[in-house]
């Protein structure tokens, strides 16, 4: 036993560079798990950073100072997102609150309807059953409810992290921007002189997160707006709210669209009921959800992320639990970067040349 485990050591860390790697990594792993909270603003800077740093460098290429396209960049960035904002948020908060204070008569009509069940269907569907089952969502939505409760009053103590967000994010985005080869050549020289594999490793990644990123964003404006316009068209309520809704489902993949579908399916059994209106709807929606995912998916996607559908879900279900909503957007190019490492450590050491 330990002679295989030993055989195995010496076949994977016989190279400087692989442990090299490995210690870099458990160094970042530790500093995220520790630290994570309080270095988010500056991971969401990097990112941000990350993704505008293509147009700065395309402008730099016309002539242009980096100092002054990192500038034009970052205002035209802020400016777009703080008109969707202006835009959304208000329209979107109303309608949340005016769905909140339907939902007694949305569950009122839902039980209604599921009440009549054992009298429809008397062979397959039993009394005692239905109530049971409406006793046991009842007191869950109750201790949701508590949950919701307690969350908001929790977060007004995040008006401060929220301004650090606003302010301090897009002042570090600049300065990333401007003086990226500063940093990068910093950057280099805490680095040890052992890095093949952790060049290997970043090169691999840098082939794919931002066009993941950039692909993903593009996805849920689509998917979003769609949605938004199908809804609008057909007159169902809520359907700002719903679009959104549905367009940063496609965050979470596969997951996202199953649960997304409860709320689209509950406002508009409320508006309609069992009704033509209904299934047009739901066919509607469904063609969407089918076109995002075999058409969509395959355009923007095709070259950025190869992973199978079973680590997606993993990947989303542990980054996810580690670091909530940031682990989930993020889960898609952190499973690459696992994929990345693990393909370096099983090529052999005569296929890894020194630079």
């Amino acid at each position: 036993m330990f002679g295989v485990i030993g055989r195995w050591y010496q076949r994977k860390f016989s190279d400087p560079d692989s442990v090299m790697l490995l210690i870099l990594l458990i160094i970042t792993s530790v500093l995220l798990l520790v630290w994570g909270s309080l270095l988010m603003p500056v991971i969401v800077a990097a990112v941000i950073a990350y993704l505008l740093d293509w147009p700065v460098v395309q402008m730099c290429k016309l002539g242009v100072s980096r100092r002054y396209a990192a500038s034009l960049v970052l205002v035209l960035f802020v400016g777009i997102s703080v008109l969707t904002l202006v835009g959304l948020v208000p329209s979107v908060s109303k309608q949340s609150i005016n769905l909140m204070q339907e939902i007694p008569q949305i569950w009122a009509s839902a039980q209604k309807w599921v009440e009549t069940l054992p009298e429809k269907y008397p062979a397959y569907v039993q009394t005692d059953l239905i109530e049971q089952m409406l006793l046991t969502v009842k007191l869950r939505a109750t201790d949701l409810g508590e949950e919701v409760l307690s969350a908001s009053f929790a977060s007004i103590g995040s008006v401060a992290a929220l301004l650090i967000y606003l302010v301090l994010v897009p002042l570090m985005v600049f300065f990333m921007l401007k003086d990226r080869d500063q940093f990068l050549f910093s950057l280099s020289k805490l680095l040890p002189k052992e890095r093949r594999l952790i060049k290997q490793v970043g090169t691999e990644m840098n082939a794919q997160i931002a066009n993941y990123i950039r692909g993903k964003v593009i996805e849920i404006i689509i998917v979003g707006g769609v949605s938004f316009a199908v809804f609008a068209f057909m007159e169902l309520r809520y359907a700002i709210l719903l679009g959104v809704l549905v367009g940063f489902s496609v965050l979470i993949p596969f997951i996202g669209a199953a649960v997304v579908t409860i709320p689209v399916a509950a406002v508009a059994l409320f508006q309609w009921g069992v009704s033509p209106e209904f299934w047009y709807l739901m066919v509607a929606y469904g063609i969407i959800q089918v076109l995002d995912g075999n058409l969509l998916v395959p355009l923007l996607f095709s070259e950025a992320v190869s992973l199978h559908p079973l680590y997606i879900i993993i990947a989303v279900l542990f980054f996810g639990g580690l670091w909530g909503f940031w682990g989930v957007f993020f889960a898609i190019p952190l499973a690459t970067l696992v994929k990345a490492v693990i393909n370096a450590w099983s090529s052999p050491v005569t296929e890894l040349t020194s630079e």
